[in-house]
């Protein structure tokens, strides 16, 4: 008997999030992230749909799972003892980074301390040039000395990273070699040659030891939840979701597990893809936020964009250049702490300030009753009338409201002299501007006008706040999935088997050598293939091939479509003319007669996506009663008002009602702000448009 279901988690830093999936059905739940051993919490959520369900592990023939325990790990520091092996002279790279200042008007500017501190930085006598040649030969007798010194450190993972490895890689191995000879058999040994085979050696070499500093922890964390697994008799196949989209198998995330601290975000992105793929929607902004963080995406005829840089542990929240940078395919996003555990205060110039820290599971926000003590988002939703304190998760965590609006009043209210509901509303108000500051700037930086755009909002808090966010950044139209409350472990259901393989390889688009490019693509495909080929099977997978290009002498590239095929001397002028169209796009601009070059080349095999089903016009139908009333605030009336409370599975497409209304649901409830009307299309999803 064939096994259908499929099951998804995404484990974030206040809920852990499991979805079931058999042919139409459906089940789904929130448990709390279980920090100390994120596995427990994954466990406890999937007994539950099991449960809900009356199916049992051996009915799974698909597991997917996303993680932010790479990005905590990185974040909290709380990763592996890690030594860095470099190039004579070169040890301080990851500490001097870019050399220059990301906030110029800051006399006590503060970075990242780097992951590999000063004293477990080492260097080798070894030179290799650009095109390979050795000018200095590799000193393996230095390589046995220094092993000794990383045992006496008590190093538990080690980061090879050398000048022009991106292109030639033997020094890296053979030290790799040496090491794994002479180090205990538990030390970790990752080169940058494999991590990030990419120019620039700052990031290379930061991601490298970025990798190695992790993976210790990930790779220890799989494999328990892969044992637990199989205790329980699940014997599917478990697939990690990557930052940049796809799926690989539990082996590469293990030995790579950097490509997985935007996992659980990129399988929200998908999942906007699929809905706007569905609704035939040309400009889309992602809008999900859960318990620690919003995240805020743009798509263009369904694609998301996507980047090949990503900075983790900013020191300043929003200003670039402060955080430790990775070179890794990722989906691009703009990530700030505003969640429904981001914590409010009044700062020292009597303003209220939302996040970017989180109460997180444990204590979590003083409604939840586990010790916290500081106001939260949630708690100031809940004061607000906006979650029902007896249905919070499905009914599985009970709010404390009383206590909730106490916390407001004395940490907000008292010292600002607002009362009654105002002190939750400054702090809605303050979160939903933070979240539609970051939004108009990820477009303008982007060249996207964001009005333009229909908002898809989902995760446990994104649909309270959605009609406010959109009168904020002009936005008329939102859509909110079924399931929205567990989006992105929904988006990990409709994720590819996908394998991207990055190489730095400098060609001239005005002289190009096809016969080189075609070489170099034709062995990356092999190697992207040879990851994906147990997950495929007999299914033929698709190619997608992208060159980092730029104006000769720039420092800054744009991704370019290479077509798939066999290139020709032809394709370099075509390649060209795509790269300064997409420039004019961002820049507003053209140079003429400058040549352009690709920098680096990158190659995506991954399995063929479903083809959509497209939404349909719903016959118009009655709304349903209303099961309750609750007084809530609306932010565009500034009052209390009595809103109508829908149960979202008794409205039917084609039912329509008119803001303010609450329609709830098991884990999140949509709030229709006084200005817009709601209507359920064909595929059951809410479409709220604004009215005024």
């Amino acid at each position: 008997m064939a096994k259908t279901a499929k099951l998804a988690a995404d484990i974030g830093g206040t809920f852990t999030d499991i979805v079931l999936e058999d042919g139409a059905k459906r089940w789904s739940g929130k448990v709390l992230t279980t920090t100390h051993a994120p596995e427990l919490g994954v466990i406890e959520g999937l007994r539950l749909v099991l449960v809900a369900s009356g199916l049992k592990p051996q009915d799974i023939g698909v597991f997917i799972h996303g993680t932010t325990l790479a990005t905590n790990a990185l974040i909290e520091r709380k990763g592996a003892r890690t030594a860095f092996i470099t190039t004579e002279g070169f040890r301080d790279i990851i500490e001097q980074g870019y050399e220059k200042r990301f906030d110029h008007y800051d006399l006590m500017i503060d970075r990242p301390a780097p992951l590999a501190p000063r004293t477990l930085r080492f260097e080798i006598a070894e030179r290799l040039a650009a095109d390979g040649r050795v000018l200095l030969p590799l000193d393996e007798g230095a390589v046995k000395g220094l092993a000794q010194r990383i045992i006496a450190e008590d190093v538990k993972s080690v980061a090879i990273g050398f000048l022009h490895a991106y292109a030639h890689d033997h020094h890296e191995k053979r030290v790799a070699t040496l090491l794994a000879r002479l180090l205990p058999k538990d030390v970790t040994i990752c080169i940058s040659s494999e991590v990030a085979p990419e120019i620039r050696e700052y990031e290379r070499f930061s991601t490298t030891v970025a990798n190695a500093y992790v993976r210790p922890l990930m790779a220890s964390y799989l494999y328990r939840l892969r044992d637990q697994l199989k205790d329980m008799k699940l014997s599917a196949p478990l697939f990690l979701m990557m930052s940049g989209g796809g799926l690989t198998t539990l082996e590469t995330a293990a030995r790579f597990p950097i490509r997985l601290v935007e996992s659980g975000p990129a399988g929200g992105a998908i999942l906007a893809a699929q809905i706007a793929a569905e609704c035939a929607l040309p400009h889309v902004l992602s809008f999900d936020m859960g318990g620690t963080t919003a995240k805020i995406c743009l798509l263009t005829n369904g694609e998301p964009e996507r980047a090949r840089k990503f900075e983790i542990a900013r020191a300043y929240r929003d200003m670039k250049g402060s955080g430790i940078p990775v070179r890794i395919p990722v989906i691009e996003m703009v990530e700030i702490g505003a969640g429904g555990g981001s914590i409010a205060r009044v700062d020292k110039l009597s303003r209220i300030t939302v996040g970017p820290d989180s109460a997180g599971s444990t204590p979590g926000p003083v409604c939840y009753g586990r010790g916290g003590t500081e106001p939260a988002v949630t708690d100031a939703n809940l004061a607000l009338g906006k979650i029902d304190p007896a249905y919070f998760a499905g009914g599985k965590i009970p709010l404390d409201e009383a206590a909730a609006k106490q916390a407001l009043q004395k940490h907000i209210g008292n010292r600002l002299g607002l009362k009654d509901f105002w002190p939750a509303a400054g702090v809605t108000e303050i979160v939903e501007e933070n979240m539609a500051n970051a939004a108009r700037v990820h477009a303008i930086e982007r060249g996207h006008d964001i009005a333009s755009c229909t908002m898809i909002a989902f995760g446990g808090g994104a649909p309270l706040h959605a009609c406010r966010l959109a009168e904020k950044v002009g936005v008329s139209t939102i859509i909110v999935p079924k399931g929205a409350g567990v989006g992105s472990a929904i988006g990990f259901l409709r994720a590819p088997v996908a394998y991207e393989i990055t190489k730095s390889a400098v060609v001239s688009l005005e002289d190009f050598n096809a016969e080189r490019v075609n070489k170099l693509l034709t062995t990356m495909t092999a190697d992207a293939r040879a990851v994906v080929a147990p997950a495929l099977g007999k299914t033929k997978p698709t190619l997608h091939v992208i060159a980092d290009c730029r104006y000769v002498g720039q420092g800054h590239e744009i991704r370019v479509s290479v077509p798939v095929k066999k290139l020709t001397g032809a394709d370099g002028a075509k390649l060209k003319a795509e790269f300064e169209r997409l420039y004019e796009q961002v820049y507003g601009l053209r140079i003429p007669n400058q040549e352009a070059e690709a920098i680096t080349w990158s190659v995506t095999v991954s399995s063929k996506a479903a083809k959509p089903k497209r939404a349909a016009k719903a016959a118009k139908k009655a709304a349903p009663k209303p099961r309750a009333k609750r007084t809530i605030y609306d932010p565009a009336l500034g009052k209390q008002v009595q809103a109508p409370v829908y149960w979202r599975f008794d409205m039917k497409p084609g039912s329509a009602i008119k803001g303010p209304a609450i329609i709830a649901e098991d884990e999140t409830s949509t709030i229709v702000g006084a200005n817009f009307n709601a209507t359920i299309n064909s595929l059951g999803y809410i479409v709220l448009e604004r009215s005024r």
